[in-house]
């Protein structure tokens, strides 16, 4: 689905990523794991295309994408929810998931049924502005709307962060259905380990901007994490 082949990234004189090789299988949900400024959200937003990287391929289903800007990486299936959603708080949730169809790969004009199927909320919402949700509902919001652009991998970047546990409960779930039923890759940026464990498949652990370890979730121990994830 998505390989990065030594991937080097800057800020400034700041090197953030250090020869990264990462390959992710098609129809998985992969945690992206690490303390906080390892990285994490460095890499996303470098596989979206929204940081400049200094070397290395980021192949996505054949193709070297890394001179490809992030509005042609959207077009080719890959959805993007940052970390603390950036949803248009003065439009509707209506005008929000429009404007996430005006990158669908398809070309589609309405918002398929299905997303309501997953986020029920939002069709009582529909003339509601963003900005006045709550923020788990805004985070759903998020995710619809990446979701409209029919995406073959999806990059949440800590979605459950600060939502309250229903809602928390209900995305997941809503990963286990895009992975498992929609065979939709997703790279899911997550600091919670019960989270993690409970709806990924594999794991990538970053320290100081490189993969010290990686494995199916199911091999994430108590030695691995007391290592690099205990603060």
């Amino acid at each position: 689905m998505i390989e990065l082949k030594q991937l080097n990234q800057f800020y400034g004189q700041s090197h953030t990523l250090w020869d990264l090789n990462i390959e992710i299988k098609k129809a998985k949900c992969i945690c992206l794991m690490g303390r906080n400024g390892v990285g994490k959200t460095t890499l996303v937003k470098s596989i979206m295309g929204l940081l400049p990287i200094k070397s290395g391929e980021i192949i996505f289903e054949g193709k070297n994408i890394v001179n490809k800007g992030s509005e042609k990486r959207a077009g080719l299936g890959i959805g993007y929810v940052p970390q603390g959603r950036e949803i248009f708080s003065q439009l509707s949730v209506k005008e929000n998931l429009n404007i996430g169809l005006l990158g669908n790969r398809n070309g589609l004009k309405k918002v398929p049924d299905k997303i309501y199927d997953l986020f029920p909320v939002l069709k009582e919402m529909l003339h509601r502005k963003g900005g006045d949700l709550s923020g788990g509902q805004q985070q759903q919001l998020a995710i619809a709307r990446a979701l409209c652009l029919d995406p073959k991998l999806l990059i949440l970047d800590e979605p459950s962060e600060g939502i309250q546990p229903n809602i928390v409960q209900q995305i997941g779930a809503v990963i286990d259905y895009l992975t498992k039923e929609e065979k939709i890759t997703v790279i899911l940026v997550e600091q919670k380990l019960p989270f993690a464990r409970r709806h990924g498949d594999d794991f990538f652990l970053l320290e100081r901007g490189r993969v010290v370890a990686n494995d199916e979730i199911a091999h994430l121990n108590d030695e691995i994490v007391e290592k690099y994830l205990s603060v």
